[in-house]
């Protein structure tokens, strides 16, 4: 089934999808399965089988939202919401209960992880209450259920695991006193009146949620993520959002790794460690199309990388497997080094300098995040992801046209990528 328009519009209008966000493959394949579940025969046979039916619009939502998320990913956001949570109890005098809000929560990793965290750092069940909100209703189904599987949970520190979780057959079951602390519903941030006749939070999570949307699309989710998030209050979002959030108005409140954003006064940021740049060996062009993750992450162990690094040696095999476990865990200053000692010893590759662009992405260097976007495109000029984020740049310095250009040229990529592998 060939692409077709009305199924990219219905799922614009539906959850904000931009279609070059995530490459039309990706849609069209959730059409091509659902198209084959409901027996229809044809591109308008199907068309008119969703027109008629909530549940299958809802099924091919539900197909073309792949979660990925575990616990506690970006340790950092955590540790730092526990340290904000004690000043905000403090300020309000111990007069009411924090208000906490997850959106999108998936499959609830993300807000029984802010709970975990509170937990941890001394505060009581009374302190602080959790709601987590999804447009999948199957992700809200399983995080309900609040039974986890080994893939939930990554890094290395699961200590947690421990004291929250009990064995159950081959999964891992949530305690009550976690599950206790959050509710969760199905709400969809398209909707300009979603929970608007609930007070704002204090802190509120919305992680790798704007970059799938366009720019009018996110302009209107930035207003309903405001009006949600009290006036004094912090939002959290993903490494590839901060240059949206400065576009829009926001400010980080200075600390590393946190990827939080206040909208008026900040916090007392911490000082950071001063970074000057390793200078970089020039790197050699590579004639090579590399096919595109089917959904993307920033940081992608190499077992899971869809762009192929081809190191040398085993050396340079465990090198770019160790950037990437650093990455994930969000210690950055340990992942720039990983990079810097991968370039010294071996020939340069696309993925780390994608790599170095999203750490400096994230610590707010935008310029040379920039560079190091490029200089993996002249290495590999199809690699989807720095095309995504370096159009994501040029789009928040009001470049929409270049951004666009990027843009096509990361969905041109995944269709041929999507072409290569039906063969």
């Amino acid at each position: 089934m060939s692409s077709d328009q009305r199924f990219f519009d219905f799922l614009k209008e539906r959850i904000g999808l931009d279609v070059t966000s995530v490459g039309p493959a990706i849609i069209e394949r959730a059409v091509r399965q659902r198209s084959a579940a409901s027996q229809a025969q044809t591109a308008d046979e199907y068309w008119h089988t969703l027109q008629r039916s909530s549940d299958e619009q809802q099924a091919l939502i539900e197909a073309v939202i792949v979660p990925e998320t575990w616990f506690f990913r970006y340790p950092e956001s955590f540790a730092t919401l526990a340290k904000l949570a004690s000043r905000r109890l403090a300020d309000l005098n111990n007069m009411r209960a924090l208000r906490i809000l997850s959106l999108p929560c998936s499959t609830g990793e993300e807000p029984y992880s802010i709970a975990m965290a509170l937990l941890d750092a001394g505060l009581k069940p009374h302190q602080f209450k959790v709601d987590g909100m999804d447009v999948s209703p199957l992700s809200v189904d399983k995080a309900r259920r609040a039974l986890y599987g080994k893939n939930s949970f990554r890094g290395q520190d699961i200590t947690f695991r421990d004291r929250y979780f009990s064995a159950e057959n081959d999964g891992y079951r949530l305690s009550a006193r976690v599950l206790d602390q959050v509710h969760l519903q199905v709400g969809n941030l398209l909707d300009p009146a979603l929970l608007a006749t609930e007070p704002p939070y204090d802190f509120v999570f919305c992680r790798n949620l704007l970059i799938y949307f366009d720019l009018p699309t996110q302009n209107q989710v930035f207003e309903v993520l405001k009006r949600l998030t009290h006036v004094d209050g912090v939002l959290f979002i993903g490494p590839a959002e901060g240059s949206l959030l400065g576009r829009l108005g926001m400010r980080s409140i200075g600390i590393a790794q946190s990827f939080a954003f206040s909208r008026h006064s900040a916090p007392e940021p911490e000082p950071l460690p001063a970074f000057v740049p390793t200078p970089l060996p020039m790197p050699q062009p590579v004639r090579r199309i590399a096919p595109v993750p089917t959904q993307r992450r920033p940081f992608a162990s190499v077992a899971q990388a869809s762009h192929p690094l081809k190191p040398n040696n085993f050396e340079a095999a465990a090198l770019l497997a160790n950037v990437a476990a650093l990455a994930n865990e969000g210690k950055s200053a340990e992942a720039r080094a990983a990079c810097d000692q991968y370039l010294r010893h071996h020939e340069p590759v696309a993925q780390v300098f994608y790599w170095l662009g999203l750490l400096s992405d994230v610590a707010g260097s935008v310029l040379e995040a920039q560079g190091f976007y490029r200089k993996a495109l002249y290495l590999e000029p199809q690699h989807a992801d720095a095309l995504m984020h370096l159009a994501a740049l040029l789009q928040s310095q009001g470049d929409t046209e270049g951004a666009r250009r990027l843009q096509d040229r990361a969905a041109r990529s995944e269709r041929a990528a999507d072409s290569e592998r039906k063969r």
